[in-house]
């Protein structure tokens, strides 16, 4: 595995302008194009409560599936090296965000993924498993508000 400083270089171009720039709150769009070289064009905006288009990632949505996404491919790498095999994972992730006239910040995510593992994988481990993987998990070591695992393990029949 690597080590040392990793780079993201990401470029976040707005494309929301409707002619007369930001003339007014009501006067422009929020819809943005993230990008990085070699990957496909994500389409973004804001959340529908701030003025965004549903149907484009807003910000809030980007960083629960970050949380979510960083925590799997840590738990997969964790159970690949305790022998654990995993033939299934979904999360249900839930980001609880609050909005107010003083400030807006996320107050917690809560992780729910629901693993199946091969007959002959210890269930127990699996769910130890959860807990290193979120202790590694470099978006969780980087937020300063509580993200919750909440792991449910089911083992395929022989």
């Amino acid at each position: 595995m690597a080590s040392g400083e990793h780079q993201y270089r990401i470029d976040v171009e707005w494309i929301g302008n409707q002619g007369s720039g930001t003339s007014g709150y009501r006067e422009y769009g929020r819809n943005h194009d993230i990008r990085a070289d070699g990957k496909p064009t994500l389409p973004g905006s804001a959340d529908p409560a701030f003025r965004g288009d549903a149907a484009r990632w807003n910000p809030e949505d980007l960083l629960v599936a970050s949380a979510s996404a960083c925590h799997k491919l840590w738990y997969l790498h964790l159970c690949a090296e305790a022998g654990v095999i995993v033939e299934r994972y979904t999360d249900h992730a839930l980001g609880t965000m609050i909005d107010t006239a003083q400030e807006g910040r996320f107050t917690r995510i809560v992780l729910r993924p629901h693993v199946t593992i091969r007959a002959g994988s210890d269930a127990a481990l699996a769910a130890e498993l959860h807990h290193r993987a979120h202790a590694r998990c470099y978006i969780a070591n980087s937020v300063n508000f509580p993200i919750d695992c909440e792991p449910r393990i089911d083992v395929l029949p022989d």
